[in-house]
């Protein structure tokens, strides 16, 4: 794909393995905030679309590709006398907190990327600040040009005001932008944006579910470099 210029990703279920990260930030969330409540723990974890016993997502879980102040929402009717603004600090702090699993060899795969002369970026629906303390504790925050949260001032996925954002901080034209990700959403924002659209299946969605919306499907971003080379 030689008119290709730059790559914008997702984070989570793109560059880290979704559950193996996400699972253990919602564990510990719902018991924190639950304050040791096991029944009020299981009420907040149904309520973001997560099985304690099982240890994994429900396939539509809010979490998967909507904002932390949605999940913020979502939880408050469980915790009276909590305002939104309250659990969306906490939700951003035990975000910082949890655990990544990278979902390939990050400095390997982005290295190649960047020495192939691509520029690079992530647009998350977390907020900016989390995504920044998990991409610099990984070691990998220097290898974006551009990084974005909801909280970021262009809007959250899937409205494309992120990636449009990132075409212009890198100088390229929306056409020339793959954007790389694991859900609906992070497809119908390629599309609105007019860029390509490029699933992996490091997340929750099934390739059924992502193929219909997608240029191509990959079972991780290390199959990046051969979908551009024409592989």
């Amino acid at each position: 794909m030689a008119d290709i210029a730059a790559i914008l990703f997702d984070k989570d279920g793109t560059l880290f393995d979704f559950d193996a990260t996400w699972g253990a930030w919602a564990r510990d969330v719902t018991f924190d905030l639950a304050e040791g409540d096991a029944e009020l723990a299981g009420r907040l974890a149904r309520a973001i679309g997560y099985n304690l016993a099982a240890g994994h997502f429900e396939r539509h879980s809010p979490v998967i590709a909507g904002t932390v102040a949605e999940v913020a929402e979502l939880i408050a009717p469980h915790l009276p006398g909590r305002s939104i603004a309250a659990l969306v600090r906490d939700l951003d702090a035990a975000a910082c907190r949890a655990p990544q699993v990278a979902a390939v060899d990050l400095t390997c795969c982005l290295g190649g990327l960047k020495a192939a002369g691509l520029r690079l970026g992530v647009a998350t629906n977390d907020s900016e600040s989390s995504a920044r303390a998990q991409l610099e504790r990984e070691g990998v925050h220097g290898f974006f040009d551009f990084i974005a949260g909801y909280d970021s001032g262009f809007g959250g996925k899937p409205e494309p005001g992120q990636l449009l954002a990132f075409a212009q901080a890198v100088g390229v034209l929306p056409a020339q932008v793959a954007m790389v990700g694991d859900s609906l959403h992070d497809m119908a924002a390629a599309r609105a944006a007019g860029m390509r659209a490029v699933a992996v299946l490091t997340g929750p969605a099934v390739a059924e579910t992502l193929a219909p919306a997608a240029d191509v499907v990959l079972p991780t971003i290390d199959g990046l470099a051969d979908w551009l080379a024409g592989g």
